[in-house]
Order: C-alpha cells, then sequence, then structure tokens
C-alpha cells in the first residue's frame, strides 16, 4: 500500500509551511532517507527526506505552494500502483489568520489551495517571495514565475536578483493620459509568519511573569585592550574576536554561580541546567531569532566565538536547525553597536532572565586622589521576580561586571 508523505513540523510553532522545491519528479526511484523537496518556514529551509523506499507516485502539492503540517504533499509506492488525491483539497491551505465582518466586503471567490497573495490583477506571489522581495527592495512582479498557475515562488526572486533586476517598462501613452488616481494614505500588508510568532512570545512573555530590570555599568579598559592585543596578534586564531564574544565568555562562567537564573521557571516547579545553554539574540531581515551555543560553559573562548559566528550565519541565511534555536537557559541581547545606553530586554520565556549589553560612555573615577575618566559599558539584566529576588539578581550583575573587569584573570582560570 502506498505511503503518504506528509509536510513535516519543524518548530513547534511551526503551524504551515512551503513546500519550496522539489528534489525528484514523478515516477522516480527513491530510497530511504533520500531528500526528497526543500520546505521552508517563517524562520528557517530544510531538505526532507523520504520515510521509505519505493517510487514516487504522485505529487499533491506543488512547488511555491503553502500546506498546513500533517497534510499529504506526495505518495510513495511500488511501480503502477494506483493512488487517489487527498479527498479535502481545502485541507492543503492553511486557515485564515482572521475572518473578515461579513459586512466589511463583498463576498469573494475560495481562495486557492496555494496560500500565496493575489492582487486585484491576478498577480500571484508565494510568502516567501514577497518577503524576500521587500527585504531586497524589489518589485516582485519583475520576476519571472515558475510556480504553479503562474506564481512567481522564492527562487524566482532570487532568479531576479542574481541576473540584475531589468528597468520597469513605461506605462502605455494612453495610461499616461488618464488622469491619476489619489495616491493611497496608507498600505496594509499581512504579518510574516515570523513576526507573529515573535509577537505572540514577547506578549506571553510580557503578560504572564514579574519582570524587573537591573542596569549598571563596568569598567570596560580590561576587555577594550584585550581585544586590541588579540586584534593585534598574527596567525594565533584570536584576530576576530570581539567584545561581544568576551561578554559571552564571562556569562558563561557567571551564570552557574546562580543556579536561578540558568533555569526555567514553570510554575509549580523551577528546571535548573547542568551546564549553560547560552541563548544569543540575532537579528535578521526575517526578525529575531535566538539560536543556542549548548554547555557554553564548557567552552573556550575562542570555541564560543566561532559557535556564535557561524549560527547568525546559518540565522541570516535561514538555514539554521529549528532544533538550534530551542532549548536556552539564558539569553543575551546585544544593541551596544545602536548607540543604545540602556534597555529593557524582555525575557525569552520559560527563562528566567536575559541580560542587554549597552553601548560605551565616558566616565570618571577617583585613582590616587585624581580624576581619572575611563570608557564604561552597561549591562541591563531582566529577570523574574517570581523565580529570584533583587539581591541575587544584584550579585550576579556585580559578580560579572568583576570578571569583566578582570578579564585576563578569568581566563587564567
Amino acid at each position: 500500500m502506498a505511503e503518504m508523505v506528509l509536510m513535516p513540523q519543524k518548530g513547534v510553532s511551526d503551524e504551515s509551511a512551503v513546500l519550496a522545491q522539489w528534489l525528484v519528479k514523478e515516477g522516480d526511484t527513491v530510497k530511504k532517507d533520500q531528500p526528497l523537496f526543500t520546505q521552508e518556514t517563517g524562520k528557517s529551509s530544510y531538505e526532507c527526506e523520504s520515510p521509505a523506499d519505493g517510487v514516487v507516485l504522485k505529487f499533491f502539492v506543488q512547488e511555491g505552494e503553502e500546506v498546513n503540517v500533517g497534510v499529504p504533499i506526495c505518495a510513495i509506492g511500488q511501480p503502477g500502483e494506483k493512488v487517489e488525491a487527498p479527498t479535502a483539497a481545502a485541507d492543503a491551505a492553511p486557515a485564515a489568520a482572521e475572518e473578515a465582518p461579513a459586512a466589511a466586503a463583498a463576498p469573494v471567490a475560495a481562495a486557492p489551495a496555494a496560500a500565496a497573495t493575489v492582487s486585484a490583477d491576478g498577480f500571484k506571489a508565494s510568502p516567501r517571495a514577497k518577503m524576500l522581495a521587500e527585504e531586497t527592495g524589489v518589485d516582485v512582479k519583475l520576476a519571472t514565475p515558475t510556480g504553479p498557475d503562474g506564481r512567481v515562488i522564492e527562487r524566482d526572486v532570487k532568479t531576479l536578483l542574481k541576473n540584475g533586476v531589468p528597468e520597469q517598462a513605461a506605462a502605455p501613452v494612453a495610461a499616461a493620459a488618464a488622469p491619476a488616481a489619489p495616491a493611497a494614505a496608507y498600505e496594509d500588508k499581512p504579518l510574516p509568519k515570523i513576526r507573529k510568532v515573535i509577537a505572540e512570545n514577547m506578549h506571553k512573555s510580557l503578560s504572564e511573569m514579574a519582570q524587573l530590570t537591573l542596569n549598571r555599568t563596568f569598567d570596560a579598559t580590561a576587555i577594550m585592550e584585550y581585544r586590541k592585543l588579540a586584534k593585534a596578534s598574527k596567525g594565533m586564531g584570536v584576530e576576530d574576536l570581539t567584545l561581544n564574544d568576551f561578554i559571552l565568555y564571562a556569562v558563561s562562567r557567571t551564570l552557574p554561580e546562580f543556579p536561578d537564573l540558568n533555569a526555567h521557571f514553570l510554575g509549580d516547579k523551577m528546571r535548573y541546567f547542568n551546564g549553560v545553554q547560552l541563548g544569543v539574540a540575532v537579528d535578521t531581515p526575517r526578525g529575531l531569532l535566538v539560536p543556542v551555543i549548548a554547555n557554553a560553559d564548557k567552552m573556550s573562548l575562542v570555541e564560543i566565538s566561532k559557535a556564535v559566528k557561524e549560527k547568525a550565519a546559518q540565522c541570516k541565511d535561514g538555514s539554521i536547525p529549528a532544533s538550534e534555536l530551542t532549548g536556552g537557559s539564558f539569553t543575551v541581547s546585544n544593541l551596544g553597536a545602536a548607540g543604545i545606553e540602556s534597555f529593557t530586554p524582555v525575557i525569552n520565556p520559560p527563562q528566567t532572565g536575559i541580560l542587554g549589553v549597552d553601548t560605551f560612555t565616558l566616565r570618571a573615577k577617583e585613582v590616587n586622589g585624581e580624576i581619572k575618566y575611563y570608557k564604561a559599558m552597561g549591562l541591563s539584566l531582566t529577570f523574574d521576580h517570581r523565580a529570584l529576588d533583587g539581591a541575587p539578581a544584584a550579585n550576579f550583575l556585580k559578580a560579572l561586571a568583576e570578571k569583566l573587569e578582570n578579564f585576563s584573570l578569568l581566563l587564567a582560570k
């Protein structure tokens, strides 16, 4: 009996995904675990494998279509075996985020199975194609469609960018003579899936937690001098170390001393982690992602630096596995490069804390009776007051600052 291949769920919050590209054709013989197609979610893209040996009997979903997870997308069986398409065609399209009130507009025809945006002139584009076009500033209508039913899909926008964006054709003379329509006062755009996930998580965080933020600065002289020394070194593999790497390293060595911040608050219990599963906030064109550096407290400074750069690159190109975006025990978010002197980072539940890293400010202190100026860096710790009190949270910041102010000694341990 033929085996139905279902659209897999890669992330716990993913309700649907786009079938970006088939890697096989109908009639092909495939082996178990052979890649069948690529799947795109709001966060990443993945290759999905065949669950069995056999022949690809029939495709139920075409390239560029967005379908709910768990929906049959193809059948694999024996040569010549007959297979019927799923009866509920409507199951192949994700449900609308919300229904418009009946009085808001006249009745329209049912949406096609693919969750593509259709403009008034009949132009169709997949959500991923529109997102990429918006991120790169090109007109999605200039792409040559290769998707089903003349739909522009993401690879078409990539081809457009690769081959160069042509100048738009001039409007017909007759059209130019017509009176110009008044410009719209605004434009409504649907939220990308990843933005919806971020919005839900942030709202849940602020509505369910007792969050409080503590701010302090530390003398950044030591880490600045070490950064200068590392940058000047040749052939030692430390030239690319950054100040953020130093912060992450110091955090990984401080958290074990404060288990309530290296934990999850689960309502009626606390989950304490044996190692530091360090989340690092990464800004991407698709939104904020937080990859996790597993067991960062067991890693060297150079290993942490390499891991952060690798995961950040994967986040930005959409290739990071969903499994590496979950399971963090504590998060660090750095806005110092944007010149932010102090902010209130929002905890990623069920974690109990998040550290915000701020920019430099010039401070003065008395040294041997003289006023000395130094560069200070700000730290903003938001913690869940249900899980710990203000004193241990303040002590965490104090211990972290002391490690950063004596960074060479920290490395010697």
